[in-house]
């Protein structure tokens, strides 16, 4: 096998729009106070057309509520950061517990995106509904296994699909999950059934990765730290932000960075990693 040379200079040059004429598929982007819509609004500024997903009923559960204006304003927000003239933002809802739910979802996304996801971040996660060892029952574990770990791996199996209708070798496939950090020091003691499904995906990114090498896509798993989504405030957020070198959370954009570097061709050779860019978190 003939050597690679080193590029051209001209090639080294960075596209200010990497992903002009790309699509991408982003979960759980239903709050402006969010990673997935900091990932979809660095998406789109990179020239992307986005799908945002979203499942309202979730976070009006929550203590942080939904977002107030809706996912209409969700989107209005990201369309704001579209670089390419060209490139569209679309979304819709779907309820993940639901394992039919996944298909669908790929389906309306990639019609909407005109027939095709290049980039599908996989960014929902359920919240609450967890304990300790003694605290948590089936119940408990069913249902974060449904939404944290089978809904995302029947989704990127209905992705590989159409990237196999693809003629072959078609650039620009990329996979991101997401996990947490549930094998760093301590782990999650007080959350194990969140941390047994995100724990789960960490384990199955190498394999995920050569599966889907064939269709010349990466797999990677990205672990945020923790990142001020407004969940937490008060004496428990500064004791948090002490833990970091730089004296403050992780902000959404700040994965949301990495992220949207991994869907560019820039990263190509990175696959089958787990990486954490959490700021230097000291547990």
């Amino acid at each position: 096998m003939p050597r690679i040379p080193h590029p051209h200079p001209e090639s080294l040059r960075r596209d200010p729009l990497p992903l002009r004429g790309r699509t991408a598929l982003v979960t759980g982007a239903s709050r402006r106070g969010g990673i997935g819509y900091a990932v979809a609004r660095r998406l789109a500024a990179y020239g992307a057309s986005v799908y945002l997903h979203h499942h309202v009923p979730h976070d009006a559960s929550q203590p942080w509520g939904a977002d107030p204006e809706g996912p209409e304003a969700v989107a209005a927000g990201v369309r704001a950061a579209l670089a390419d003239p060209d490139a569209r933002v679309c979304h819709g809802p779907g309820d993940l517990s639901d394992a039919a739910a996944p298909a669908r979802l790929i389906a309306e996304a990639a019609e909407a995106l005109g027939g095709r996801i290049d980039v599908l971040v996989a960014n929902h996660a359920r919240s609450g509904a967890d304990g300790r060892l003694l605290e948590i029952d089936a119940e408990m574990l069913d249902s974060h296994w449904a939404v944290d770990t089978r809904s995302v791996i029947l989704l990127i199996q209905e992705y590989a699909r159409l990237r196999a209708a693809l003629p072959p070798r078609t650039p620009g496939g990329r996979v991101m999950m997401m996990t947490s950090g549930q094998d760093i020091a301590g782990g999650m003691p007080t959350e194990l059934a969140y941390a047994l499904a995100k724990g789960a995906l960490a384990s199955a990114t190498r394999s995920l990765a050569t599966e889907l090498s064939a269709l010349a896509v990466t797999v990677n798993t990205v672990n945020p730290g923790p990142v001020d989504t407004d969940y937490m405030d008060g004496d428990d957020y500064q004791a948090i932000a002490g833990m970091f070198p730089s004296g403050r959370w992780g902000m959404p954009d700040d994965p949301a960075r990495l992220i949207a570097w991994l869907a560019t061709d820039e990263s190509e050779w990175i696959t089958g990693q787990v990486i954490d860019s959490e700021g230097g978190f000291r547990r």
